[in-house]
């Protein structure tokens, strides 16, 4: 096998064209593998494979910088950078990240796992290069998708005027998890079919393989002659940024040759390549979607999986049906319609219905401008999604107290993604802001409630619920909830856990039927039911939650008990100060001591322990 002889990317410039074609092939059969056991991102790094080998047959990495976006697509690069012996391990507790991340290798120039970084990253180190006066490339790989996104296209406005040295590909697959939104989107797909665009491809493609790198100064002199053309068709040079393209992104050969004569360029290039999600795996081709982060499958029957019905199904389901109870609700997504469960209300409900594209921020200020003319809009965003629109929450949304509620999905520890995706600190950067309440639902049943009950009370309201499975309710079934109030499960004698989300199971599961321990629903955090907290502070408490320790649940029922001017023995349950790496939920929460054993323990070392002692 080609792929046993690359041990760095070294190792590809002795590669015949045959060699690197058989290994494109071998990668793509080594990711299909993997992936097949681990889960992970499999169309968009079965698409990327050619034009990582082009990358790394023509660049010097480590020496050149070579970034990639969101860093989903990059497992050819992981393969080939000296990682293959470990690639088994990819997205498993100690093992590879599923994401570029500079702590695991030199080749990987930033830790990413969000979109539409790279450009901005980019930009600062070829600032920084020529600073130090420093001769190495910077080479940033982005997805049409997070081009899209208002973070890529700030820092391509600025690279534009500060004419730095830089290439950036822009790999087009027509995709970035669901479907691409958006005016530039759009002009990918009408450049694509202009003839002009397909002449002057093949015209270009000739003439790359005459030309000689001392003619490529033909280039800067028709650029003024191609202005009249070209500022018509092209929005890259209104940023000042030079565009080739669109190119065959899975023709090799053609990658290297026009690659090797754009290191020549100075000033920021665009080349436009054109790709395949999921090239070379049929099922993955015809449903990228579906494919683009499958969980383990069988490799020779690939077959979709039920993953179960989740919470992003559950809230799906919940606001399908209430949009049809409530004709101001409006559902908004930055491009996570499939990961949101809200396949099935874009479709019941296209009129009210926005996906603004990678854009956080817009979505949040868009929704505000919405309740500002009467809507009620329903934000349905990541956890870890959601940081990136903080200041929309309180400057555009909280001061003027808007009727916007945010649907938090993957609140808590998200698994094999790890620290970029982990919804851990939600808690702690929401409850500090005035007018806004926070809740956490304990089952499908109770987020119908909150969801109704939240268009009802106003104001704007975050919604948490996490990245695991629930059990269907009957549709139409719209039980009534106290706002604010908690709900006491079991009652107890010496101890009561209070446990916020998803750690609720864990608390029932540790209290068993010990009489000493009481178990509490403390499903609303912001308002505090600090008249049932009165009432608990007699008792020993402690506080369980899927979050940070600081600056969560416990820390509020401590702040609240203080400003109450009452004493209680409390002990506080969360996650460590610091960030979790990949790994199982299950595994994650043991570690840090909040699943239902971790629980156990504390309630000994409270003084509550005999019972499970002697289990």
């Amino acid at each position: 096998m080609v792929l046993d002889k690359v041990n760095s990317p070294d190792d590809l410039k002795g590669l015949t064209l045959e060699e690197l074609l058989a290994l494109a092939e071998e990668i793509r059969s080594e990711i299909i593998r993997v992936t097949a056991q681990n889960g992970g991102h499999l169309a968009s790094s079965l698409g990327a494979v050619e034009l990582i080998l082009a990358l790394h047959r023509v660049f010097q990495s480590p020496k050149d910088r070579i970034l990639f976006d969101v860093g989903h697509q990059a497992y050819a690069h992981k393969l080939i950078t000296g990682r293959k012996d470990h690639f088994h391990t990819l997205r498993q507790e100690g093992g590879l990240s599923g994401f570029t991340k500079v702590s695991e290798s030199e080749h990987d120039a930033i830790t990413a796992g969000h979109a539409s970084t790279s450009l901005a990253h980019a930009l600062g180190m070829a600032i920084a290069r020529d600073l130090a006066k420093e001769d190495y490339h910077v080479v940033a790989v982005i997805g049409d998708g997070a081009l899209t996104g208002g973070m890529a296209l700030a820092a391509l406005n600025k690279i534009g005027e500060l004419g730095k040295r830089m290439l950036i590909i822009l790999n087009d697959n027509e995709m970035s998890i669901s479907e691409n939104v958006g005016a530039l989107n759009k002009y990918f797909k009408e450049l694509q079919i202009r003839k002009w665009v397909q002449d002057a491809e093949k015209l270009g493609r000739s003439i790359l393989e005459h030309i000689s790198p001392k003619l490529f100064g033909l280039v800067d002199r028709a650029k003024e002659a191609a202005k009249l053309i070209l500022h018509q068709e092209n929005p890259f040079y209104a940023w000042g940024i030079r565009y080739i393209g669109p190119v065959d992104g899975h023709d090799l050969k053609g990658l290297i040759h026009i690659l090797e004569h754009l290191k020549a360029l100075e000033g920021p290039t665009l080349l436009h390549v054109v790709t395949q999600k999921g090239k070379g795996y049929k099922v993955a081709e015809a449903d990228p979607i579906y494919w683009h982060g499958p969980p383990g499958f069988d490799p020779k029957k690939p077959e979709k999986v039920s993953k179960g019905y989740s919470w992003s199904q559950a809230f799906g389901d919940a606001v399908t049906e209430l949009a049809h109870l409530e004709p101001r609700l409006f559902v908004l997504t930055p491009a996570m319609r499939e990961g949101s469960g809200l396949v099935r209300y874009s479709l019941e409900h296209p009129e009210r219905y926005l996906d603004v594209g990678i854009c956080e921020d817009v979505a949040v200020t868009t929704a505000a401008g919405m309740a500002l003319r009467g809507l009620k809009p329903i934000v349905a965003i990541y956890s870890t999604f959601l940081q990136r629109a903080y200041d929309q929450v309180i400057h555009d949304v909280a001061i003027e107290n808007l009727p916007v509620v945010f649907a938090i999905d993957r609140a808590g520890v998200v698994g094999a993604d790890g620290a970029t995706h982990h919804g851990v600190f939600d808690i702690a950067y929401l409850r500090t802001i005035p007018n806004l309440q926070i809740a956490a639902p304990k089952d499908a049943l109770e987020l119908r409630a909150m969801l109704k009950k939240a268009l009802e009370v106003g104001g704007p309201v975050a919604i948490r619920y996490p990245r695991d499975n629930v059990e269907r309710v009957p549709e139409g079934t719209w039980p009534e909830i106290a706002w604010g109030t908690w709900e006491v499960l079991k009652e107890g004698t010496e101890v009561y856990i209070l446990a916020f989300g998803k750690t609720l199971r864990y608390a029932l599961e540790a209290a068993g039927d010990d009489p000493r321990v009481g178990v509490v629903n403390a499903r609303f955090l912001k308002p505090l039911d600090k008249e049932r907290l009165r009432a608990l502070a007699r008792y020993k408490l402690l506080t369980v939650e899927d979050h940070q320790r600081m600056g969560g649940f416990g820390s509020a029922v401590l702040e609240a008990l203080n400003e109450m001017g009452l004493r209680a023995e409390v002990r506080v349950l969360g996650l460590p100060d610091r960030f979790l790496d990949h790994g199982t939920i299950p595994s994650l929460h043991r570690q840090a001591g909040i699943d239902a054993p971790g629980i156990r323990k504390a309630l000994a070392e409270m003084g509550v322990g005999s019972l499970y002692e002697r289990a």
